[in-house]
């Protein structure tokens, strides 16, 4: 499996047509900036991945959390229609630090596509090095007709009714303050899952805005998960949470399972438990 591309490696593989990049840039506050930002510029060839058009299903208020995981079915027929299959190597990237770029490389595993891979630095480590880039939308390859309902898929979710922090380590990507209930400036409920231990997703990646290397993350979930329980990620509505996933596996742990439904779902019964401080 591709965890992580280089800047440099995708700029040599670049011309082979095996290659699909996606650009996942998206802001939440205001959700048409990343097409916006796209279609000024992006990477010669890549065609746009939305988050809430194409990586979630609609969210519905008081019952899911804010960016449910698309349904399966939509999910296989959109990522055909983009002309994915399994000899296509794919590229994800963002300007965040692959917060959202991790959501497209877990949905792919999803499926069972092993060919994928986040783009360390992202937008800025590609401009960085002068890479090609285009405007305008570009248009996807050929739609295939691969089957990939009947693969296996690489990663695992875990439901609301089944999130339990006494069958599983709890790890929440959200910053501290939001983790503590100190701030919230998305979700109406501050606090945390009872049982979780706060790990930002920020503090995956370096100051050069790349991820840390596999030691460096080592030590910082070493440090932080204290239990031989499996690992269970969850962020504010699923989407940073996979960047922890990301990072868990560079840095050597089996592969965490998914709460996709995170905070803002978790928060939809007022009867579930609350927790505040650490």
């Amino acid at each position: 499996m591709n965890e992580l591309i280089s800047v440099n490696s995708l700029q040599e593989v670049m011309p082979d047509p095996d290659v699909l990049v996606f650009d996942c840039r998206f802001n939440l506050m205001q959700p048409e900036a990343g097409h916006a930002a796209y279609l000024q510029e992006h990477i010669v060839g890549a065609v746009y991945a939305d988050l809430n058009k194409d990586l979630s299903s609609p969210h519905i208020a008081g019952i899911t959390g804010r960016h449910p995981l698309p349904d399966r079915t939509a999910w296989i027929a959109k990522v055909q229609s983009w002309g994915v299959s399994p000899d296509k190597l794919v590229v994800a990237y963002d300007d965040a630090g692959g917060a959202f770029a991790a959501r497209l490389w877990w949905l792919l595993r999803w499926i069972g596509h092993e060919r994928v891979g986040v783009l360390d630095g992202g937008w800025q480590a590609w401009l960085a090095i002068q890479g090609q880039t285009a405007s305008g939308e570009e248009r996807p390859q050929a739609s295939t007709n691969f089957d990939y309902a009947a693969c296996e898929s690489l990663c695992r979710e875990v439901p609301v009714q089944d999130v339990d922090a006494s069958k599983y380590q709890l790890v929440d990507a959200r910053e501290l303050m939001r983790f503590r209930g100190e701030q919230e400036p998305i979700d109406p409920v501050a606090g945390h899952i009872p049982g979780a231990v706060c790990s930002p997703m920020s503090g995956n990646l370096g100051e050069n805005g790349c991820f840390k290397t596999a030691a460096e993350l080592q030590e910082k979930f070493v440090a932080l998960v204290q239990s031989d329980k499996p690992l269970l990620c969850y962020c504010g509505s699923g989407v940073t949470a996979t960047h922890n996933i990301l990072a868990l596996r560079i840095a050597g742990f089996e592969e965490p399972a998914l709460y996709a439904g995170s905070w803002s779902e978790w928060i939809t019964d007022p009867s579930r438990p609350v927790a505040q401080g650490e």
